[in-house]
């Protein structure tokens, strides 16, 4: 099997053991993504025998289910860090109801101050309403009194 660098475009894989090859093209410089990788290390490790490896060193299926769990956990570890992420930009985004604060106005440009009077979740994240003012992202917040 034969991986890619980055910076490169196309990856080729090839599969000793049914003998087939095929090509993918990624775009996004790192060769290839996380999908792509698990779908090559399944199809190997259905081509595999564990009880009749055709390399020369038999504990390669066991390395390469070892990759697999390994990937999978880094996948689930990347989830559960931006779901946390998400939480704590929203928990700080409600704490601010009833807060002076200074922000940019959207619409101006012009740094203003106002109190919060609510928080709209959205699927890009929570939005401030600040005097009246609704869409205000709490990025835009400089200073809490």
């Amino acid at each position: 099997m034969s991986i890619s660098t980055p910076g490169s475009t196309n990856t080729t894989t090839t599969t000793s053991t049914t003998g087939t090859s095929s090509t993918s093209s990624s775009s996004n410089g790192m060769g290839i993504n996380e999908n792509q990788f698990l779908q090559m290390l399944m199809t190997e490790l259905q081509n595999q025998n564990p009880m009749d490896p055709n390399s020369s060193d038999p504990m390669t299926f066991v390395t390469e289910l070892a990759q697999f769990t390994s990937v999978e956990q880094e996948t689930d570890t990347a989830q559960n860090t931006s779901t946390l992420a998400t939480g704590q930009t929203t928990a700080s985004a409600v704490s601010l109801i009833g807060d002076t604060v200074n922000y940019t106005d959207p619409t101006t440009g012009n740094t203003d101050t106002g109190t919060v009077q609510s928080v709209e979740i959205t699927s890009s994240g929570p939005t401030l309403t600040i005097n009246g003012t609704s869409g205000i992202d709490p990025s835009t917040v400089t200073e809490v009194s």
